[in-house]
C-alpha cells in the first residue's frame, strides 16, 4: 500500500492518529473519533493547538476550563451545512461527550499560546464556489489565513460534485519562500457519497521523485508532504474532504504545476 494513504484502523473509537512522527514531517497532526451516543473522548493538547471539527453528529464539549455546550448539527457531511468547530490552544485539555453518534476530527499543529479557546462556526462560515465547469467545487473555510483563529493551523472543507476535479489546477506548497510560496504539510480526510464509492488523488513532484496515484475510499486519509496533489471524483460519486495544513508560516501561497499553467491562463 502507498505510504501516503492511511486507512482507518477501526470503525469505533479513535480510527485515525496521524502525528508528525508517524507522517515523517514536522507540523501537521490529524486524529478522528467515531463515537456512539453517550461515549466520550478526551485529550490534553500539550505543545500543540487543536481545532475540533464536528464532522457529523452532536456532542457536548468542555475545553480550556469552559463548558462550550452542544456543538454539531448536521448528521451527514453531504448536507453541506457549515460545521461547528472549537479551537483549543496548547497547554489545555478538551473533552467531548457524544449526544448522538458522531464523527469528530482533531486537527493539530504547534501552538505558541497566541490565541484563546473559541467556537468557530457555524456563523461566519459560508459555502463558497471555487473554479468553474468540471473544476467547480464548494468550500467551507473554517480557519484559513483570513481568519485570525490560530497560531499555525489552516483548516477547510471541500465538496466536489460527482465527475469534477478538485485541488486543481495542480499546485504545490512545499518551499519556504514567502511571498512566492509557503511550506505547508497537508492531510486530506476523504468521504464519499455513496459510501461505497471511490475517488482518485495523485501526489507528484515536478522532478518525478514522488509520483503516487491512489484510489481513495470513504474514511481514508492522504498525506501530502510535498508536490502537487489534485483529486478527481468519478461520475456517480460525490467527494468531501477536510484539509489540515501547517508550516513555519501561517500563509497559503502555492505554485502551479508547469503543465497546468495554460489551463490557468485559459480560465482568466
Amino acid at each position: 500500500m502507498c505510504p501516503l494513504l492511511r486507512k482507518p484502523f477501526g470503525r469505533h473509537g479513535k480510527v485515525h492518529e496521524i502525528t508528525p512522527q508517524s507522517a515523517g514531517w514536522r507540523y501537521v497532526g490529524f486524529s478522528l473519533y467515531h463515537l456512539r451516543a453517550g461515549e466520550a473522548a478526551a485529550e490534553a493538547t500539550g505543545a500543540r493547538e487543536v481545532i475540533l471539527v464536528m464532522v457529523e453528529g452532536r456532542a457536548t464539549l468542555t475545553a480550556a476550563g469552559q463548558d462550550w455546550g452542544t456543538l454539531g448539527e448536521r448528521m451527514s457531511v453531504f448536507e453541506k451545512t457549515p460545521p461547528h468547530c472549537l479551537y483549543v490552544p496548547n497547554g489545555q485539555d478538551w473533552r467531548a461527550v457524544a449526544e448522538t453518534d458522531c464523527v469528530i476530527a482533531v486537527c493539530s499543529a504547534p501552538g505558541q499560546g497566541g490565541h484563546s479557546a473559541r467556537r468557530i462556526g457555524p456563523d461566519g462560515i459560508t459555502l463558497t464556489q471555487r473554479g468553474k465547469g468540471p473544476n467547480t467545487r464548494w468550500i467551507n473555510n473554517i480557519a484559513m489565513e483570513a481568519e485570525d483563529y490560530a497560531d499555525s493551523l489552516l483548516v477547510t472543507e471541500v465538496f466536489t460534485p460527482a465527475g469534477n476535479w478538485s485541488s486543481y489546477p495542480s499546485h504545490r506548497h512545499d518551499e519556504d519562500d514567502f511571498p512566492r510560496i509557503t511550506y505547508l504539510e497537508e492531510t486530506y480526510y476523504h468521504r464519499l457519497n455513496p459510501a461505497d464509492g471511490w475517488a482518485i488523488q495523485r501526489v507528484y513532484t515536478d522532478d518525478g521523485s514522488l509520483d503516487e496515484t491512489m484510489a481513495v475510499k470513504d474514511g481514508e486519509v492522504v498525506l501530502v508532504p510535498r508536490g502537487h496533489h489534485p483529486c478527481g471524483a468519478p461520475h456517480g460519486f460525490e467527494l468531501y474532504y477536510l484539509n489540515v495544513m501547517a508550516g513555519p508560516r501561517r500563509a497559503w501561497r502555492f505554485e502551479p504545476a508547469p503543465e497546468v499553467r495554460q489551463v490557468i491562463e485559459g480560465d482568466k
